[in-house]
């Protein structure tokens, strides 16, 4: 019974480093996991770059729709 117990640990610690030696061994999988993460980063750059570009001019725009209120009323 002792001998049953002690062997679970040592099977649990075999499964889990098998298993992560296989993943490491796969690159398959690795692939597409690195280019959805940089499609990821791409895409908020790109939204980052966009926005820093834009806001200087709708913040101009602003004060010109603000400015023709003020003036109107």
């Amino acid at each position: 019974m002792k001998e049953k117990i002690s062997a679970i640990p040592l099977a649990a610690y075999l499964a889990v480093s098998g298993f992560f030696r296989e993943l490491k061994r796969d690159e398959r999988g690795l692939s597409g996991v690195v280019v959805a993460i940089l499609l990821i980063l791409i895409a908020v750059l790109a939204i980052v770059l966009i926005w820093g570009f834009l806001s200087g001019w709708l913040k101009d725009l602003w004060d010109q729709i603000t400015g023709e209120a003020k003036s109107i009323s």
